[in-house]
């Protein structure tokens, strides 16, 4: 048998290349930056040749790097699908995904009966915890978060754009005082999203009151609550449209019919090695699929 580099060096290419930054291939593959560039360096040893341009932070194959990648990371990624299938077991596939539980109940949960006839083999493990961009990796398969952007390291998707709602109760319309006007705003108390803390900040600037400051801001971990805060007359929330639309609640209304674009949107994410596992691929497959059929 001709003699190989070591499966390691192979895997730390791969991950370089793809991801074009020590770094990110460190963080991918749950190394130190020094670890991996010595394994980088035991391949280029071995075939006696540079594999990469190294740009100030970023390394890019070069023309041998490249005709290397292409011959070689098909069949680490085909490697690497038998040991999956090898070690599943039952043929059961198991995606760790971190979502929202707004999101879970209002978008998700509605349609999982069809994930499941499509795909039976497919099972989720569901975590609403908090900080799922960091968990990435380390517990967590794949996410679907909120956010202004994802970092450029990861794979990610934008799910929806959407716009600033201010939503409460009915009464507040109906009552002796009717909150008509965005500047009665500052009389009354804002309910935010602790990762979407900038909605109010757009949706008042976009109205013509830049800066302007309520009674007080109250800050929820959990979508679900808000609206619920909302309902019981706690406050007005700054909301998407779709959550809004989604909750289909008679107690709430939205207030002001001024459009202002949401600076933040629901994304898929995973780390770019994970889309090549199949329970992350088939996942974000149909849930792509899915939203775009409406």
């Amino acid at each position: 048998m001709r003699r190989l580099p070591p499966l390691t060096a192979i895997e730390a290419f791969v991950a370089v290349a793809r991801l074009g930054s020590i770094k990110a291939a460190a963080q991918e593959l749950a190394l130190s930056p020094p670890a991996l560039s010595r394994r980088i360096q035991t391949l280029e040893r071995f075939i006696s040749r540079p594999l990469f341009d190294r740009r100030h932070q970023a390394m890019v194959p070069n023309a041998d790097g490249e005709r290397l990648l292409a011959a070689i990371a098909p069949a680490l990624d085909g490697m690497s699908d038998a040991i999956e299938g090898m070690t599943s077991g039952n043929d059961v596939l198991r995606l760790r995904l971190g979502v929202l539980p707004l999101y879970a109940s209002q978008r998700l949960f509605p349609r999982l009966g069809e994930l499941r006839a499509a795909h039976p083999e497919l099972h989720l493990d569901i975590d609403t915890g908090g900080n799922a961009l960091a968990r990435l990796g380390e517990g967590l398969d794949a996410v679907i978060v909120v956010a202004r952007d994802i970092d450029p390291m990861l794979y990610s998707e934008r799910l929806d754009r959407n716009m600033v709602y201010p939503i409460g109760a009915r009464g507040l319309l109906d009552g002796p005082t009717p909150l008509r006007s965005p500047e009665q705003m500052r009389e009354h108390s804002v309910l935010l999203h602790r990762d979407m803390p900038d909605t109010f900040a757009a949706w008042s600037q976009a109205a013509g009151y830049p800066g302007m400051e309520p009674v007080a801001i109250d800050y929820f971990d959990t979508g679900v609550l808000i609206l619920e805060a909302a309902a019981q007359g706690l406050g007005v929330a700054f909301m998407h449209e779709n959550h809004f639309q989604d909750a289909n609640d008679p107690r709430l209304v939205r207030l002001f019919d001024i459009d202002v674009t949401s600076p933040y949107s629901y994304w898929f994410a995973c780390r770019p090695r994970a889309l090549q596992t199949k329970p992350v691929k088939i996942f974000r497959d149909w849930l792509i699929r899915t939203l775009r059929e409406g």
